[in-house]
């Protein structure tokens, strides 16, 4: 069979170059595997020539073609040794999260992300390198957001650190620690500091409450990796060019700022105020009526609730976090919706607990992901390739234009 040289294949040769009767090329369009359309005569329809191809090549034993893998929805965009996800919470190189947060640091969830034995990267003399020019920047930036001055600071930290391009494996895991105590003492507006990291936060952030280090800390280590999630893949990118790890960490924070991935965390924070001072069943009723979502409640891998957020709430409720809203919102809306409370949800209430300051949900988030995006940065510098993902083409053939002007 003689295939088709341009983007098409009629019915005759799509169904040959699968080997399969009519019937099934007409049952494959169906269901979405191969796209089809009226042909420039209208008396027969024709068939994507890559979509038949594709659909050969996976139904078949052979290798895919190069650069076309990250396509099938079957398969994992890389490969990576840093972390998965389990029903039962992210692995972080082989350690449950969630039983990492009951007694370790973020400082401890650090050095095993980052892969890190023959040194401790947090040592005292690691201090950030914090050049005249960021520390005006951070002056000017007080009143911004703590996101916004932790991006503008960072901007200028790699020409100020010496070996903000060291290549060793232990001369990075420095640098990620100088990165992580600087963004956090900029998130904080506070001096960088080589005290642990949840200590500073809680001091600076909640100083009256008891509580509050412990599940600081806990929220950090649940919060530190989360595979390959919108922003980490950024971070992957961009460091696959070439650049710092500190311009990498600064396109992490950009896109964590989105509304559906770090910034859900500010959206169910708007949820418990709303709930503060009303009866939560009502109101549950009232918004599933309307067709209303609830932020922080649902995923797209947990689908029976997310591990870290019935850890964190777990550990919220045993330090006297009210009941209302670490057990009684959760229940009523996996109720009333079919769906569970995640991480979002659970830092809210951490938040609200606390009393810390407003926005300071999507600070904690990224001050624990910065550990994880130093992660898999570190591992795709280590790889040396650039990640260039392919388009699939669906717009007008070519030639269109001619035909329209003929019409």
């Amino acid at each position: 069979m003689k295939n088709s040289p341009g983007l098409y294949l009629s019915a005759r040769e799509a169904a040959a170059e699968l080997a399969i009767s009519p019937a099934t090329l007409y049952a494959y369009v169906s269901r979405g595997l191969i796209r089809s359309e009226p042909s420039p005569d209208s008396r027969s329809h024709r068939y994507r020539a890559d979509d038949v191809r594709s659909l050969k090549e996976r139904r078949a034993p052979a290798p895919e073609p190069k650069g076309f893998r990250s396509f099938d929805a079957e398969l994992p965009v890389l490969d990576s040794a840093v972390s998965t996800i389990t029903a039962a919470g992210p692995i972080y190189r082989g350690v449950n999260c969630v039983e990492l947060a009951e007694k370790d640091t973020l400082e401890h969830a650090a050095t095993l992300l980052w892969d890190v034995t023959a040194i401790d990267p947090f040592t005292a003399d690691n201090r950030p390198v914090v050049s005249e020019d960021m520390s005006a920047i951070a002056a000017a930036a007080h009143r911004a957001a703590p996101l916004d001055r932790a991006i503008a600071v960072l901007a200028l930290a790699t020409s100020a650190d010496p070996g903000a391009f060291n290549r060793a494996a232990e001369g990075r895991a420095l640098v990620g620690a100088r990165i992580v105590r600087l963004l956090v003492a900029t998130m904080l507006d506070a001096t960088p500091s080589t005290e642990l990291l949840h200590q500073q936060i809680a001091k600076v952030w909640a100083p009256e409450h008891k509580h509050a280090p412990d599940l600081i800390r806990r929220g950090l280590v649940l919060l530190a990796d989360h595979e390959l999630n919108a922003s980490t893949f950024t971070v992957r990118c961009a460091a696959s060019t070439g650049l710092s790890l500190y311009d990498a960490v600064i396109a992490g924070l950009a896109a964590l700022k989105g509304p559906k991935h770090g910034g859900a965390g500010v959206l169910a924070s708007q949820l418990v105020k709303t709930l503060i001072d009303r009866d939560v069943a009502p109101l549950i009723r009232e918004r599933v009526a309307l067709g209303e979502r609830f932020a922080g409640f649902g995923h797209g891998i947990y689908k029976r609730g997310d591990p870290r957020a019935v850890a964190l709430l777990d550990a919220l409720n045993r330090a006297g976090a009210p009941r209302k809203f670490t057990r009684e919102v959760p229940e009523r809306i996996a109720e009333a919706t079919g769906e569970f409370v995640n991480i979002d949800y659970a830092l809210a209430v951490l938040v609200h607990s606390l009393r810390l300051p407003a926005g300071s949900e999507l600070a904690l988030f990224a001050m624990a992901r910065t550990v994880g995006w130093i992660a898999h940065a570190c591992e795709q510098l280590q790889h040396g390739r650039l990640i260039r993902p392919r388009a699939r083409y669906v717009g007008p053939f070519p030639g269109r234009g001619a035909i329209l002007e003929s019409l």
